[in-house]
């Protein structure tokens, strides 16, 4: 099994507390749009915008991954979507944050989330067979997140 390190640096284990899911089947671009719009948030915050995204209520903003995203109504929102698979990661995400912080004994009402970070994982390569002995690549890239946050 590898070793996963955290991107985020300075971690003082008395000020934060961190959470990680590793290698999950979810779109990398929708959760780098999830990171972007949780950090700065508190954790009951960003739960109940994640549980709107998931009921089709609040769209996410898409601020990189934008081309040919329709807009929203939504306030502050130009180009958005409703990524639903990606936020029910990202709300078990947090539960985990949440119960770290609680181990560690920390206000869980203080909480703010200062960091947020994907990555791609690896790539799970497949293939469609085809007509007349071909085939077509069918790949999956996996995706890795890390929630760390900070007691105001």
């Amino acid at each position: 099994m590898p070793n996963y390190d955290y991107a985020f640096q300075n971690f003082d284990s008395t000020k934060h507390v961190r959470a990680s899911a590793r290698e999950r089947r979810i779109s990398h671009k929708h959760a780098r749009e999830i990171a972007t719009m949780i950090k700065g948030l508190s954790i009951e915050k960003a739960r109940d915008s994640l549980q709107e995204v998931v009921a089709l209520k609040r769209a996410v903003p898409f601020r990189r991954y934008k081309n040919e995203v329709g807009h929203k109504s939504d306030t502050g929102v130009m180009s958005g979507r409703y990524p639903q698979k990606a936020a029910q990661e990202f709300i078990r995400l947090l539960d985990n944050l949440e119960a770290n912080a609680e181990y560690k004994g920390m206000d869980l009402d203080r909480l703010k989330i200062i960091s947020a970070n994907t990555h791609r994982g690896a790539i799970v390569k497949r293939f469609t067979p085809r007509a007349q002995g071909r085939a077509t690549p069918k790949n999956n890239v996996l995706t890795h997140l890390e929630l760390v946050a900070r007691e105001a």
